[in-house]
């Protein structure tokens, strides 16, 4: 039986939670340290109705320095996975500012899926201090 092979491309501000959504994913663990990401790949095989499905996970760089270096990663994506953080209001509003005319852009026809992290850290004191000084709440 032929294996399919899907490219997902995730996309979103740095620090959002990208890199470890990926990594929990393909490896079952959690990193330890926060590395920025320029550009990975990762291989995760999984099984969908019964077929083999090689899952190549794309993961991206959300800083403004790799603007145009992102765009190498679109050709060919068949899923955009597009992140923000729930601890960070601005990741949210950057979804319609800036991720989804970047990504309409380059993949016009690409189903994508919004993603909330960090789900953990909505109800940390030190998030809902930082938060409340910039006059927002956790969702």
């Amino acid at each position: 039986m032929a294996t399919i092979r899907k490219k997902l491309v995730i996309v979103g501000d740095g620090a959002c939670g990208k890199t470890c959504l990926l990594f929990v994913f393909s490896k079952d663990e959690f990193p330890e340290f926060y590395a920025p990401t320029v550009f990975d790949n990762y291989v995760a095989d999984i099984a969908v109705h019964g077929k083999l499905v090689e899952l190549h996970l794309w993961d991206t760089a959300g800083q403004e320095a790799y603007d145009r270096l992102r765009p190498l990663s679109y050709p060919d994506t068949d899923v955009i996975l597009m992140c923000f953080s729930i601890d960070c209001p601005d990741s949210l509003e950057n979804i319609p500012e800036k991720w989804a005319p970047e990504v309409r852009h380059f993949c016009p026809n690409v189903p994508i899926v919004l993603v909330g992290n960090k789900k953990d850290l909505r109800h940390d004191e030190n998030t809902k201090r930082e938060l409340s000084k910039m006059k927002q709440s956790a969702c």
